[in-house]
């Protein structure tokens, strides 16, 4: 019963909400525009800042959710490995939704759910988070590379989560959602050393 809630998060965190609203809105298919992902950053970048919110609030939404799916099957008090479980899932699930055949985000947003939901949870979580918010903030109006910004928080954010009093979950959760964020991000990664990395920038035509 256990693989029950993985898939239910995992399929959570696969609807491509940045691909569905476009399409539906704009009828085009964001994977053909700009770096060609499916987040709400891309979304934003080519169909304006208020698409690009909706979509981050819907990711962000099915990463959250899917830490409380855990609470709807009756598992003992010490499964709490399953708990976060269902959080890498759901990001996994973002990142590689089987609805658009494993061609998704980078799971900044549905990562950020999922923690905001586990700081509810779990001690001084939500003062990590916090540190994390904020340096992704002061990264991204210095830099205006929402990259860097994402990579510099995860970063940080894992950085703090040794620092503070955190459960040793926790810990463990920071760090395979850091690597993930690494991954996803590898290209962006050589575009910023190259200086090839897009900044932010106004709405381009789709017409």
């Amino acid at each position: 019963m256990w693989i029950l809630p993985l898939i239910i998060s995992y399929l959570l965190g696969s609807i491509p909400f940045g691909f569905i609203l476009t399409y539906l809105i704009r009828r085009i298919d964001i994977r053909d525009y700009g770096s060609g992902n499916i987040g709400a950053t891309n979304v934003a970048r080519i169909l304006g800042k208020k698409l690009g919110i909706y979509v981050f609030l819907l990711d962000f939404l099915k990463g959250s959710l899917s830490i409380w799916i855990f609470k709807l099957f009756p598992f003992p008090s010490g499964s709490s490995y399953l708990f976060l479980l269902c959080g890498l899932a759901a990001v996994c699930g973002h990142n590689w939704p089987i609805f658009l055949g494993f061609r998704g985000g980078k799971g900044v947003a549905t990562s950020l759910g999922v923690m905001s939901s586990l700081s509810f949870v779990y001690t001084y979580l939500w003062l990590v988070l916090t540190i994390a918010v904020v340096s992704w903030l002061i990264s991204f109006f210095i830099f205006r590379y929402v990259s860097l910004a994402s990579l510099l928080a995860g970063s940080i954010f894992f950085i703090f989560s040794l620092i503070l009093p955190v459960s040793r979950d926790i810990k463990i959760l920071s760090l395979l959602l850091l690597l993930l964020l690494i991954f996803r991000h590898k290209n962006n990664i050589v575009n910023l050393i190259h200086g090839k990395e897009l900044g932010w920038r106004k709405p381009v035509n789709t017409n």
